[in-house]
């Protein structure tokens, strides 16, 4: 079966450029996403584009060693499925019997590869259905549908699967009202949505209108990003929704075909909507559920949290320390600290606000003269533009189950007063003084205060928020940022300072590289790139040494957003040929090496060096010759390199942003050089001409 449809002459000049780069070879997801830039794809080149989406590009026939045999128990049911499927297509007559046998032999060899159960209400059909109509080979068909399954389709997706209650926590988040309503009509999103997240929505929608969807999905490579769109079609319906006075059973119908109102028109909102709720959400909405997704079994242990017990969405604390750090959009906190006073007074973050949750009991009309206060100083912050301001309200407490009962109280109270953007501090205040320890923050007498501060006197923090101070005692905004400029470094930034530094960058040190002395800022989780995932474990150590890091757990260096780099499987990375982008011309250097992670294990890899940027390509044992995209890093964020003496080839390269008040590390990398004095000398050259034409 020939693939695709018969090409058309493009109709535009972008659509020219995509068709050029496609017939090329080589074209990378990034390089297709900058041509299209969000817009329609032409029928004749969508299947070229999926295939590089799913990065099933070059795969080969996964069914060229299996005899045929159609023979499981369920046979039967399968080749029904698969012939209602044919009969919904307009296909000639004269194809229909090879179609039927590719789509049967599909759905039969990936029971059998994977040893799992066929039943209809596994919505396979469904998700064939937009794969079909691209009329690809069958070696071709397989590796898409298997690509979409392992990336896209979370596990656990069945009546009262985790997938789903993970939905419930996200649509309390943003819309408490409606998930307030439904929870009350015991309507559970397993019971109107398994069709939405089963199929990506070919279940109920017009073929045209789930490739449109489709289109902007796979070019997403963001697997939970289908949470949101499922969150804008019920936010869509939702006066409907709380105006039904119907039953239980027809509402469920109205929501479950939801979806099929669609039209094309409607998909452009639909993914701008979902955008915008996206930015609003925590980034531990992903990270700490990235298990979902993905083929690995390792990520099965990563967290057993019931989320069908949990009382709202957990943000984690080094989220929340580094949140309100950023500038422009994005979420902010504004915590909450809801210990008892004596426990407050000893030590709090020092941006939280105090409520007391053992007042909700032991006295109500203080407790909601408090509520009335929070509210107040969290509209004053965001006003204020003060580092403690946020719209977004993040409860901790301590972090034991036993004295965060009141504070469990207090959360329900928000959340029944339908209070958007409400979360809870994963762990408390123990998971924030545990944090500040891994990162290298010793106790109040070495610098706990930077982030841990103490109230005296017989003012508390809710009057002293009332009067216009910020929760810690200071004047709002001012006081707070004080704290924290001082965890800058006293470094200056002006160019001719940073140009001077350059020339001692390469730096032959007998400190210990697993400590990192706490001179250096928070870094920016958001920036901060570290691409490790679960499959890390297989490297081998470097000469048996201990974890060259110890700044911090492995799951604190997640990047904040899930991206082609960040998955927990390696398949889910961009793919690039590594002697294609050695081979371009704008790479001034290509250093072989090996990346070092922070648990010691090497990984074969290539430094790529142009004139502005410095990539690491990571080798793929399995595809001789590919790599995965690790890292991009400007060369003028660059603003320190170290190597070892006992072992001069192990180079460290730390990058940072500049600001008024210093430069902030924002990310560390490692890499083993085969003669790493001529890499680093060129490396330098390179940034000393970056930063030359930056001061010019």
């Amino acid at each position: 079966m020939a693939e695709g449809e018969e090409a058309l002459p493009p109709s535009s000049s972008w659509e020219k450029d995509l068709a050029d780069a496609l017939e090329e070879g080589g074209c990378d997801l990034e390089t297709v996403r900058n041509i299209i830039q969000g817009r329609q794809l032409p029928a004749d080149l969508r299947a070229k584009v999926w295939k590089i989406a799913l990065n099933v590009v070059g795969k080969g026939d996964s069914l060229a060693s299996w005899d045929g045999s159609l023979d499981l128990p369920e046979q039967s049911i399968i080749h029904k499925d698969c012939q209602e499927l044919i009969d919904q297509l307009s296909v000639p007559e004269e194809e229909k019997s090879v179609l039927l046998l590719d789509i049967e032999s599909v759905i039969t060899f990936y029971c059998k590869s994977r040893n799992v159960k066929y039943s209809s209400c596994l919505g396979w059909i469904h998700l064939l259905k937009p794969l079909v109509h691209l009329r690809l080979p069958r070696s071709d068909l397989y590796n898409c549908f298997y690509a979409i399954m392992n990336k896209f389709i979370p596990r656990d997706c069945f009546m009262k699967g985790r997938p789903f209650h993970l939905f419930r926590l996200l649509l309390q988040y943003h819309e408490p009202e409606l998930c307030s309503f439904l929870d009350t009509k015991k309507m559970t999103p397993d019971s109107y949505a398994l069709n939405w997240l089963g199929s990506l929505f070919s279940y109920y929608c017009s073929a045209e209108v789930t490739q449109a969807i489709w289109d902007g999905y796979l070019q997403q490579a963001d697997p939970f990003f289908i949470y949101f769109l499922m969150l804008i079609i019920l936010v869509n319906a939702k006066d409907v929704i709380l105006a039904q006075e119907s039953d239980k059973e027809e509402m469920i119908k109205f929501l479950e075909t939801s979806p099929a109102n669609l039209d094309l028109e409607d998909i452009e909102d639909l993914f701008s909507l979902a955008q915008y709720y996206c930015s609003k959400t925590p980034a531990s909405f992903r990270k700490d559920n990235h298990s979902l997704f993905g083929s690995s079994l390792l990520g099965l242990k990563d967290d057993d949290t019931d989320l069908s017990q949990a009382l709202c969405l957990a943000v984690s604390v080094s989220e929340i320390l580094q949140a309100n750090q950023q500038q422009g959009e994005g979420v902010r906190f504004f915590v909450v600290d809801c210990r008892p006073a004596e426990q407050y007074n000893a030590g709090h973050l020092s941006t939280a606000f105090h409520l007391d949750s053992d007042l909700m009991l032991q006295n109500p009309s203080e407790f909601a003269q408090s509520v009335k206060s929070l509210l107040e100083a969290q509209k004053q912050s965001i006003e204020s533009g003060s580092i403690a301001g946020g719209e977004h309200l993040c409860f901790m407490g301590s972090g034991r189950e036993e004295e965060d009962m009141y504070m469990n109280m207090v959360l329900a109270h928000f959340l029944q007063k339908n209070k958007e953007y409400v979360s809870i501090a994963k762990g408390g205040f123990m998971a924030l003084q545990q944090h500040l320890a891994d990162i290298n923050v010793e106790g109040p007498e070495n610098g706990y205060g930077h982030w841990i501060a103490s109230t005296s006197g017989s003012r508390s923090s809710i009057n002293s928020s009332v009067d216009g101070d910020s929760p810690n005692g200071s004047s709002d905004g001012k006081g707070v940022k004080s704290l924290v400029n001082k965890m800058t470094v006293a470094l200056k930034t002006k160019s001719v300072n940073v140009k001077e530094k350059v020339i001692s960058f390469i730096e032959n040190t007998s400190t210990p590289v697993d400590r990192i002395p706490f001179n250096i800022p928070w870094p920016d989780r958001a920036s901060l790139e570290r691409h490790v995932s679960s499959s890390d474990r297989v490297g081998k150590p470097y000469r048996g040494v201990k974890p060259v890091f110890s700044i911090g757990d492995e799951e604190e260096y997640d990047t904040d957003e899930i991206d082609s780099s960040s998955m927990s499987d390696d398949d889910r990375k961009e793919v690039v040929n590594i002697q294609t982008w050695i081979n371009k011309p704008d790479v001034k250097y290509n250093f072989p090496c090996n990346e070092v992670k922070e648990n010691g294990h090497m990984f074969p890899s290539h430094l790529l060096v142009t004139a502005t940027h410095m990539y690491c390509l990571r080798e793929i044992p399995s595809r001789k010759g590919l790599a995965y995209i690790q890292s991009r890093q400007a060369l003028n964020s660059v603003v320190k390199i170290t190597s070892k003496k006992k072992h001069p080839e192990l180079i460290t390269f730390k990058y940072g942003n500049s600001n008024t008040s210093g430069i902030e590390i924002l990310a560390v990398e490692r890499y083993l050089i085969p003669n790493a004095g001529d890499a680093t000398k060129a490396i330098k050259q390179q940034i000393m001409k970056v930063l030359d034409a930056l001061e010019s």
